[in-house]
């Protein structure tokens, strides 16, 4: 493992507190990552509201695995591998689309969406050729929570919900934020590749400590109250929900601060409309507290990011390259607040913006440093004499401690240190 101590000894990598630099560099640890985490744990794959119509399609990944996310004929949502079982050539190209069959470019295999083979080139090559095992592959466990699709290639992977654990209280807060309950992911995505380790990324998400200081060129000129989220005598929290999942939850601040839509930098006079949506939805009351408390800043393990305004997913590509496609959350049936979610997030993440320009660079400076191998631990002991617990048994911890990366290496140890299944 390039000289990392205790080769293959997870306990010798990650300790209470500090990780080796290894575990961001290693190609070998990448590979074993791919096979422990993105192929046998929940990933994020997509949204149902990207594939609303029957036969539509868009193209996704599991890790650095390319899927097809389908709605087939029958409407089931599937999960297909894009690759020909015949010479393993991708059988789709296109980004999205609609169509009830894919046909391979290179030798003209045609296969149904619901991943069946039904023809191929010149038929009389093929004499007895069993059909019925030359379909497409398939993700083998696919389930979906209110629209958010998952994907997993282990067919005895937990349940879903059991998955998301404390996270699932987060999709249910974004969710409701929406008039009709429902969000839709339709705004199109950005994607931004940077030259750096996932877990870096993963890390960042909820790491309350860099926003005062990485992002105080944007924050000054558009008049940010980041100060009271991510201060030293800040309110906020972060929270460890299980299974990896971190948050930096702002109710906190956003009660204190007891105005609707303050959350969203804008105030109930200014988007009417919603507002009215909301109140006739929810009523009044109800429908203060959800716009008081906004959107969940929650970092869902080991990809989905719902980050306020916008949906953040990881793509592994290799130890030392990383993809983040990014779009913009939209309430269904809210247009006036859906336009306003389109802009922000092209000011904050878009081709001229500096929101993620700014995490970008930090993501590739720590690579780079890592090639320099002293010191070869990294230390993440902020925090740990304020640690607690609430009042439903998670861990909190100050929005500026480094609560969210100890968790998510206490999970990733364990899900590392599980031995891989015999093939």
């Amino acid at each position: 493992m390039d000289g990392s101590p205790h080769p293959g000894r997870w306990d010798g990598l990650i300790e209470p507190g500090r990780v080796h630099g290894s575990l961001y560099y290693d190609e070998a640890i990448f590979r074993e990552e791919v096979e422990k985490i993105w192929f046998r744990t929940w990933v994020y794959i997509g949204h149902e509201s990207e594939i609303p119509e029957l036969n539509d399609f868009v193209t996704k990944s599991l890790g650095p695995m390319p899927v097809l996310m389908v709605r087939d004929m029958k409407g089931e949502v599937r999960l297909l591998l894009n690759r020909c079982p015949h010479r393993g050539n991708a059988v789709c190209v296109q980004e999205k689309g609609n169509r009830a069959r894919f046909t391979c470019p290179y030798h003209s295999w045609t296969f149904a969406n619901d991943g069946r083979l039904i023809g191929y080139a010149f038929p009389e090559g093929y004499k007895d050729a069993p059909k019925n095992e030359l379909g497409l592959g398939q993700v083998p466990r696919v389930e979906s929570y209110r629209g958010f699709v998952f994907g997993c290639m282990d067919p005895d992977v937990i349940p879903l919900e059991q998955h998301l654990a404390g996270a699932k209280r987060t999709i249910d807060q974004a969710c409701d934020n929406s008039p009709t309950g429902e969000i839709e992911v339709t705004a199109g995505f950005l994607k931004h590749r940077t030259r750096a380790n996932w877990k870096f990324i993963l890390e960042n998400e909820c790491d309350g400590y860099h926003p005062a200081f990485v992002h105080s060129s944007i924050f000054s000129v558009s008049d940010s109250q980041i100060g009271s989220i991510y201060g030293d005598d800040a309110i906020c929290v972060t929270r460890a929900l299980g299974q990896g999942h971190t948050e930096v939850d702002v109710r906190p601040e956003f009660r204190r601060r007891d105005e609707p839509l303050s959350w969203f930098g804008t105030t109930a006079a200014k988007l009417p409309a919603y507002v009215e949506q909301m109140n006739a939805a929810y009523g009044e009351e109800k429908a203060r507290e959800i716009m008081i408390d906004g959107m969940p800043h929650v970092m869902i393990f080991p990809n989905l990011f719902i980050a306020e305004i916008q949906i953040f997913v990881i793509q592994p590509v290799s130890a030392h390259e990383s993809v983040q496609h990014v779009t913009a959350i939209q309430f269904k049936g809210a247009p006036d607040m859906n336009r306003r979610l389109r802009q922000q997030t092209m000011g904050s993440v878009g081709p001229a913006g500096f929101l993620l320009a700014d995490d970008t660079e930090m993501y590739e400076r720590n690579q780079r440093g890592l090639e320099i191998r002293d010191p070869e631990w990294l230390f993440l002991k902020r925090g740990e004499h304020r640690e607690r617990q609430d009042a439903d048994g998670f861990t909190i911890a100050h929005s500026t401690d480094d609560l969210p990366s100890r968790h998510i290496w206490d999970h990733y140890k364990t899900v590392m240190s599980r031995p891989l299944k015999e093939a």
